[in-house]
């Protein structure tokens, strides 16, 4: 561009243009100084004996009338071997800045006398070629500055290792990075142009382009026939003068999102078995157990008293796996009405009932789709949806609520429970077929009282996680207290040993947990074990543990307190006066 100016200037005036920099590299020129072009004028040298050095320094024109009397116009005038017969020339400026000089060059009588005789016309049109060359260079800064920054965004978007997604007013996708790509499992061209609805059916994305409201850290699932997503997602609306643009998501894994967020609770991930503390020899042996059988793709029924850490197992299963790319999905089969359990299960079309979302919903087997689902207390799933379960882990199918279509799935299940579930077989309450097909690789961990050598671990790690998640410097805990919490039995296991340690951490003002600090049924279990009891009531405790073990195992069935009478060499009545001696049937008919 700028050679196009000194061509122009050149041929508009029959003289000769040379413009340099303000290193006094010739960027342009004609005749001579076009061979000159990439060399330095004057030898580089900004000094007040060169002409275009003078310009610079001094951020302003001048005239040189006769350039071969003139000593200051160049040392070669001294030599006698200077060409030119006058130069007029000004600074290219750049905010106020000298950062070039453009010069006309007479070489003959005739080209001297056009530009002295014109020096005022001269300087002007010189001027407004400078302005014109300041004006190019600064919108081809600009251009660069933007390539540069569009540069820098678009590298960090793809450096992040979040998903990230833009869609333009009509609801069609224009822009996705390399981490969406892996995440929704479809190509960048695949994605872009095509109707995010088309990808994420459903998506609360769509409603932002109508509200103009974004929403942060939003729980998603999606399913279509060639993956099964399940998202934490942030959406921001992007606006111009008012008017709404674009909007723009970012989105993780929740699997993801929920390891980072144990490990910054707890500092090791869930999703391990380092996560999983203990020393005794059994919890080894299960973890080592656990961590071959993940490598196999049959189901694996956990068992073990509630607050056992089942659900840590499963997870650390899943995440040492082949399957460990794939989703994780948890069910509490106990936990969701029994009405809603077969949705939230197997998922169900459009229409198929009242209440039901508009476009219908994938269930969690769907969901769980080249991964593994977690079914937790899987005794109390009722019977008629024990068949419908009883299919989908044979034929590796689902079929929604008010479909006639199967739906293909690659799923692994992981099922938990504290309950008998032999027991309930036999008491016709669970499936026997259902409960073989679930219990290939049986698991069953111990609870804590049965390898009291992992009490101090689990005290420490739980001091660490609380201590730091509630600011406190509390670093260890007082013999006493050692001790209180050595010798509890701790029936809901390490649940009840976590909630035990943050209430102490709550109470505690020293750097140290003292006796004071513990829990009162802590306390109080340790007066009641060292209070002298006579032989009858030591006898009655000896029951009432017998018979709540034997509870625990069989049921609260008539058949199971038959077997329980049977096994203990008692009639029925015995058992029930018992029972009703030791509190237990007087509690089931009052809960």
């Amino acid at each position: 561009m700028v050679q196009l100016v000194a061509d122009a200037i050149s041929a508009a005036l029959k003289v000769e243009t040379e413009i340099v920099d303000e290193e006094m590299t010739v960027i342009a020129g004609t005749g001579k100084y076009r061979e000159k072009i990439n060399q330095k004028e004057e030898g580089g040298i900004r000094e007040e004996g060169y002409l275009y050095g003078r310009v610079l320094m001094h951020n302003r024109w001048y005239v040189v009338e006769n350039a071969r009397q003139d000593p200051k116009y160049d040392p070669s005038v001294q030599n006698g071997n200077t060409e030119e017969f006058a130069e007029i020339c000004c600074p290219i400026r750049q905010q106020g800045q000298a950062i070039g000089v453009i010069g006309l060059i007479a070489f003959t009588s005739e080209q001297r006398h056009q530009l002295m005789s014109n020096q005022e016309n001269m300087l002007t049109f010189l001027f407004r070629m400078a302005e014109l060359i300041e004006s190019k260079i600064s919108e081809v800064q600009a251009i660069q500055q933007l390539e540069l920054a569009t540069q820098n965004l678009e590298t960090l978007i793809e450096s992040v290792h979040e998903g990230i997604l833009s869609i333009n007013p009509a609801g069609r996708i224009t822009h996705c990075n390399r981490t969406a790509e892996r995440l929704i499992n479809r190509d960048k061209k695949q994605l872009i142009g095509q109707p995010l609805d088309s990808v994420w059916p459903g998506s609360p994305m769509l409603d932002v382009l109508t509200t103009g409201q974004g929403y942060q850290e939003k729980e998603e699932m999606y399913s279509s026939s060639s993956s099964h997503m399940h998202f934490i997602v942030n959406a921001t609306p992007v606006t111009l003068n008012g008017s709404l643009m674009s909007v723009v998501a970012s989105f993780r894994r929740m699997s993801d999102a929920r390891r980072l967020a144990y490990s910054l609770a707890g500092g090791d991930t869930a999703s391990s078995f380092a996560g999983i503390k203990g020393k005794s020899d059994v919890i080894q042996a299960i973890k080592r157990q656990a961590a071959q059988v993940a490598q196999s793709h049959s189901s694996i029924l956990i068992t073990g008293e509630s607050g056992t850490g089942k659900g840590l197992f499963a997870m650390a299963i899943h995440s040492h796996s082949p399957r460990n790319e794939g989703p994780f999905i948890t069910v509490n089969c106990g936990a969701i009405p029994e009405t809603l359990l077969e949705s939230e299960l197997f998922g169900y079309t459009r229409g198929a009932f009242t209440g039901a979302n508009r476009e219908g919903k994938a269930g969690k087997f769907e969901l769980a789709n080249g991964g593994t689902i977690f079914l937790d207390e899987i005794g109390d799933i009722p019977l008629h949806l024990q068949v419908k379960l009883l299919h989908v882990l044979q034929y590796k199918q689902v079929q929604r609520i008010g479909s006639e279509k199967s739906t293909p799935i690659d799923i692994r299940v992981i099922a938990a429970t504290n309950r008998n579930l032999e027991q309930m077989v036999e008491d016709g309450e669970f499936r026997s077929d259902l409960y073989f097909r679930l219990n290939v690789i049986p698991l069953y961990i111990p609870p804590l009282r049965e390898r009291r050598e992992d009490i101090p671990v689990l005290m420490q790690y739980f001091l660490h996680k609380h201590a730091n998640l509630l600011g406190r410097n509390i670093v260890g805990y007082s013999p006493e207290a050692q001790e209180l919490f050595q010798h509890y039995p701790w029936p809901g296991n390490i649940r009840e040993l976590e909630n035990a340690v943050e209430y102490a951490v709550n109470m505690e003002t020293q750097p140290v947990i003292g006796k004071e600090s513990v829990p009162q049924r802590v306390l109080r279990a340790a007066t009641t074990e060292h209070s002298p009891i006579s032989l009858k009531e030591r006898i009655s405790q000896f029951e009432k543990t017998v018979l709540e073990g034997m509870l625990k195992q069989y049921g609260t069935s008539v058949q199971a307190k038959r077997r329980i009478a049977e096994e203990l060499d008692i009639s029925l009545a015995t058992l029930y006066r018992k029972l009703e001696e030791t509190v237990f049937l007087k509690n089931e008919k009052t809960s």
